[in-house]
């Protein structure tokens, strides 16, 4: 089943490759001594996989220098494999840094969907039922290797993450656990869909990135690859990459102008023109609601940096799976945005240490819940998610005056009154000095006066009425520190002709609404609107400010990603349009407020 022989080209191994550890690798904790270190890597590249007749999948078989059995680390995903190994910063390498896994003694597979590069098959839909059956049977091949002694975990960030829950679910026999960051459980609503509006600038830069036809026949020599990481890889980085990150919006930009293949292409205009219901959705749903399936331990982690895409799913995995409560772990990171994503391997290593060599590393001790704490820049710890003990504090929104002005959160509801923002559709034509008679955002502020931690779900609630039958509603929330610094946390969105609650895919994190029940808006006519806001664990000071900020576009809203946050323009919304809120006991934002102090 091998295509290529278990041994390495000559060629491709005269330079080893180099390890990569950027960004936060261990969530507030030292793991105690490795199982294995200092094996070395050495590369098995372009070998074959058989996974149905005359269909083969191509991977590359990293493994220790040292010859052995040794546990699998899979890793699958639909992009090219290519460059996973180089520490160059594109858009796909998210499969980890073979060099550090294989140091430590495992293999690291890194495998490409049908269609994808030297894989035989076809380019089909993502996440579909094909693919989780390749992937599990890669699971079940790579646990019979010589190199291998039986036992295969997962690893990696987004797409390797998103496909993790998905062939966990058919429970492969040699599948001991997985550590998923940064994925989704409901592709219709946390990738396509958000806030009941279609992602085409995430969508046109994830296509233009990754599937153009240069991405499908890009070959690169495993030796070419082993010289570009020891210098990416090197302490370089510290000096190249803050420059590349400063300049990530123009980057992005110029993948969109990109050509994606015509089967891409297919996929966009289905996805941003056809599937605005779950019914006539072009991709396959996701693991949601059936994730009770999954039995292996795992660990899955959030960045909380990640306004508009990867949000939700981590919380729908970790309070419905049906894993043993005592062996699944949730970790909630600080917003950070880095290429190649190289975060989290040593917690990763940690805990495959604990599940598969048996090391008394202390993981089994690590609280169930870790999280990091803006604020206070510090990682704090629950036995549960939501966090047990939190109150509920309920903030309700106030008029400070006419529209421009700062507005206030109150404990106690308002008298009354609205204030007023305009929708302008984006990239639509306004006067010069528009924004001076027609404000685009509202604002609301609360001053600090006693320390708290804020910890849980957000939920906004809006008396709402517009001159259109539609509009669309962003809110954020963040703080301005004592010394003006303003901090973004969280986002969330909804569009007001989708409106309904969907109570049954909802969570404990996330109201789930369901936007197969339009129902236009009566111009003029108030109506309720409640969601949720993306998750930021903060400790606000005395001398703080809390903020609200309500809009009708993400871009009005978001932050460059510079600044570590993640989040896409939409476009939206659909028409020119005034946005009213009617402010009194129906409109209001609640937020967890944790026990005073936290777990530490």
């Amino acid at each position: 089943m091998v295509g290529r022989g278990a041994k390495p080209g000559f060629w491709d191994n005269l330079i080893a490759p180099k390890g990569g550890l950027f960004g936060d690798q261990c969530a507030g904790w030292t793991p105690g001594p490795p199982a294995k270190s200092g094996l070395g890597c050495r590369i098995l590249a372009d070998q074959m996989i058989a996974v149905a007749p005359s269909v083969l999948l191509a991977a590359d078989i990293h493994v220790p220098k040292q010859p052995g059995r040794y546990p699998a680390i899979v890793s699958f995903g639909a992009y090219s494999k290519e460059l996973q190994s180089t520490g160059l910063p594109t858009g796909n390498a998210e499969a980890g840094s073979p060099p550090i896994f294989t140091n430590r003694g495992y293999v690291h597979v890194i495998v490409t969907r049908r269609g994808m590069g030297r894989s035989g098959g076809v380019d089909a839909v993502f996440f579909n039922d094909a693919d989780v059956e390749d992937h599990a049977k890669v699971i079940q091949w790579a646990a019979a290797q010589p190199w291998c002694d039986g036992q295969v975990v997962l690893f990696g960030t987004s797409y390797y993450a998103l496909t993790q829950p998905q062939v966990a679910r058919l429970r492969p026999p040699a599948l001991k656990g997985f550590f998923a960051n940064e994925m989704c459980t409901d592709f219709f609503r946390h990738i396509a869909m958000f806030g009941g509006a279609p992602q085409p600038d995430f969508l046109a830069l994830w296509m233009g990135a990754n599937f153009t036809p240069l991405q499908f026949r890009l070959r690169v020599p495993p030796l070419v690859r082993s010289l570009v990481s020891d210098i990416a890889n090197s302490p370089l980085k510290y000096v190249w990459w803050p420059q590349v990150k400063k300049r990530m919006t123009r980057i992005m930009k110029a993948f969109q102008r990109m050509t994606p293949t015509r089967r891409t292409r297919e996929l966009f205009a289905g996805l941003v023109l056809d599937s605005k219901s779950r019914a006539s959705f072009v991709m396959p749903h996701g693991p949601s609601g059936m994730l009770g399936d999954i039995e292996v331990p795992f660990v899955v982690v959030q960045n909380a940096g990640y306004f508009n895409l990867h949000q939700f799913g981590a919380y729908d995995l970790f309070e419905n799976a049906g894993t043993p409560k005592d062996q699944r772990w949730l970790i909630i990171g600080p917003a950070t945005f880095d290429l190649p994503v190289y975060a989290w391997q040593m917690e990763a290593l940690a805990f495959f240490d604990h599940l598969v060599y048996c090391a008394n590393n202390g993981y089994d001790a690590q609280a169930r819940v870790r999280y990091w704490t803006e604020g206070t820049k510090d990682y704090r710890t629950a036995s549960e998610w939501p966090v047990s003990g939190s109150t509920t504090l309920r903030l309700y929104l106030a008029s400070g005056g006419s529209d421009e002005k700062m507005h206030r959160l109150t404990p106690a509801p308002s008298e009354g009154g609205t204030n007023r923002w305009a929708a302008v559709p984006f990239g639509a034509t306004v006067t010069p000095g528009f924004d001076e008679i027609a404000n685009q955002r509202l604002s609301f502020e609360m001053p600090i006066e006693e320390a708290m931690e804020l910890t849980g779900p957000l939920t906004l609630k809006l008396c709402f009425s517009c001159n259109e039958i539609d509009s669309y509603v962003i809110a954020r929330t963040g703080f301005v520190s004592a010394d003006g610094t303003y901090q973004s946390l969280s986002m969330g969105a909804i569009r007001p002709a989708c409106r309904v609650i969907d109570a049954t895919r909802s969570t404990a994190t996330e109201i789930a609404i369901d936007i197969d029940k339009p129902a236009p808006l009566v111009p003029g006519v108030p109506v309720s609107l409640r969601f949720s806001l993306t998750p930021q664990p903060v400790v606000l000071k005395p001398g703080d400010r809390l903020r609200l900020d309500v809009a009708s576009r993400t871009d009005l809203l978001r932050s460059d990603v510079s600044h570590g946050h993640a989040q896409f323009d939409m476009q939206v919304p659909p028409y020119y349009a005034r946005n009213t809120l009617h402010y009194g006991s129906d409109t209001y934002i609640e937020l967890a407020r944790a026990k005073s102090g936290g777990a530490r």
